[in-house]
């Protein structure tokens, strides 16, 4: 008897092959995200199963969802730098590596992404000007293409209010625009949003807060407020020259490593309630490991921080909760500290997705 037969006539000789579909199904999606790979080698019906909509829907309605962190990393070893996608795994002894994830294709050139519950959006530009438009269901790991936009131009950055994706990058001319794009009715909206001046000089990413996108220059952070279709400026946030943030809670943090500018580095936060910046306290441990890192990111993880850094040709990744105390100072304590790659690599970005 062949292999293949001998496969097929265990799988429908198993206990659990005998149960319903549906109750499989249930079972399954009680079980780790994490685990869906290990899963998938069982058995073709539990690979079909573990890579459908279905259970990804199910997992929803049991509130059996994850969150997941998702990186975008370059490989500056190939002879074309490639730029592919890892997903962040616990190992069974507790520690974490990243997952190259062999289904997806390689990423676009000068990629702008965003998430929004299972999905990633990931715009991009080809040497026609053409813009690339995809989205990532992480549940299955497929890629989907998105519908063309309205109008000619080179994304640079993206995020996302109430639903809606607001992509900022250049036009035909060189003036900076933004265009919307519905993640529910999964359209474009017609109207171009066109930036002032001294949003034409925008560069240093964006972050979403109290329903508003907060943008920033080298000197300037300037603020869009889609409710009310106009621009304002946040001269508070102007006290530092924060980049690569996140936001928790409607709070801003970004990581200050020492420069010419601003010595005094660690993690900051600013409260847009409050206006007032603060200096995350408990992680004074942290500043002789990231203080000659030219760029740490930081990103929501499902309410925490995830830490990324460059230590040599090391890239290194802490979590760090948060609690916000009685007299409002703002306390991280680090939760794991790991190295994840060596080598080569250029990072990208890290987007927090929930499956």
């Amino acid at each position: 008897m062949s292999s293949k037969k001998t496969m097929a006539k265990e799988e429908q000789s198993s206990p659990i092959m005998l149960l319903p579909h549906d109750v499989i199904v249930d079972i399954l999606a009680r079980v780790s995200r994490f685990d869906y790979p290990i899963l998938s080698l069982v058995c073709k019906h539990f690979q079909s199963i573990v890579t459908s909509p279905e259970i990804f829907t199910r997992r929803s309605l049991l509130g059996r969802t994850e969150h997941c962190l998702y990186v975008f990393l370059v490989d500056e070893d190939e002879p074309v730098w490639r730029k592919r996608l890892y997903i962040l795994c616990p190992k069974a002894n507790g520690e974490h590596r990243l997952v190259l994830i062999r289904s997806l294709p390689d990423m676009p050139t000068y990629i702008s992404q965003t998430a929004m519950g299972s999905r990633i959006y990931v715009f991009s530009w080809s040497n026609k000007h053409h813009m690339i438009t995809l989205s990532i269901d992480c549940g299955s790991h497929t890629v989907q293409p998105l519908p063309d936009v309205p109008v000619l131009m080179s994304p640079r950055m993206a995020d996302i209010i109430k639903g809606r994706i607001y992509v900022i990058g250049y036009d035909n001319g060189w003036e900076r625009v933004m265009v919307v794009f519905n993640t529910e009715t999964q359209m474009w909206e017609p109207r171009m949003i066109r930036l002032d001046k001294e949003g034409n000089k925008c560069t240093d990413g964006c972050a979403v807060m109290g329903d508003k996108m907060y943008m920033r220059n080298l000197s300037k952070t300037l603020v869009y407020d889609p409710k009310e279709s106009k621009w304002e400026r946040d001269e508070m946030m102007n006290l530092h020259k924060w980049k690569n943030a996140c936001v928790v809670d409607d709070v801003l943090y970004f990581y200050n490593s020492c420069d010419f500018y601003d010595r005094e580095g660690g993690l900051r936060a600013y409260d847009q309630k409050q206006r007032r910046w603060r200096v995350v306290k408990g992680l004074e441990a942290l500043l002789p490991e990231t203080t000659s890192s030219a760029w740490p990111h930081v990103v929501n993880y499902g309410g925490k921080l995830a830490l990324f850094y460059l230590k040599r040709n090391e890239i290194w990744c802490e979590e760090i909760s948060l609690e916000t105390r009685q007299d409002g100072e703002i306390w991280g304590k680090v939760e794991w500290c790991e190295r994840l790659v060596t080598g080569n690599f250029d990072f990208m970005k890290a987007l927090d997705v929930v499956v």
